[in-house]
């Protein structure tokens, strides 16, 4: 019954012992851009149908030649149906979980990419939070 250093439990680190603190730095560099990449598709993939759907809303007001809040209204309601309010929300909170995670320690492109696209989401929350603040006053206040 050997025990210690004959055993090869001393306190030393040996080779062996740094190749294992960079596999595990490794790992969790892995799992940090793994987390980055879901968050920054989450981020941003919203966008694409809200882009089109403005679009579509802006071409549909200058061809009715339509004024006011309710051609705006309408517009995006259209657009927040067809994608899905509960999809953007949900996606928006967990990409900003996914992208807070991901920060690290010497990837500033990262860390700059994932402050950009937790700005982004929150945006999308805002607009998310306006969209109901105006349907709910329009609901509620008839002038």
């Amino acid at each position: 019954m050997g025990g210690g250093a004959e055993a090869g439990q001393g306190g030393e680190v040996g080779a062996q012992g740094y190749e294992t603190g960079l596999d595990a730095m490794e790992i969790v560099d892995g799992v940090r851009k793994k987390r980055f990449l879901w968050g920054v598709a989450l981020a941003w993939t919203p966008w694409i149908p809200i882009l089109i759907g403005l679009g579509d809303a802006l071409i549909g007001i200058s061809r009715q030649k339509a004024t006011g809040i309710g051609v705006v209204t309408g517009g995006l309601t259209e657009l927040f149906v067809v994608w899905g309010i509960g999809a953007i929300l949900i996606g928006q909170v967990v990409a900003i979980v996914l992208l807070f995670r991901a920060f690290s320690p010497g990837h500033w492109v990262r860390s700059l990419f994932s402050v950009l696209s937790i700005r982004l989401s929150g945006f999308m929350l805002l607009l998310l939070g306006l969209f109901f603040w105006l349907s709910w006053f329009q609901v509620h206040h008839n002038f």
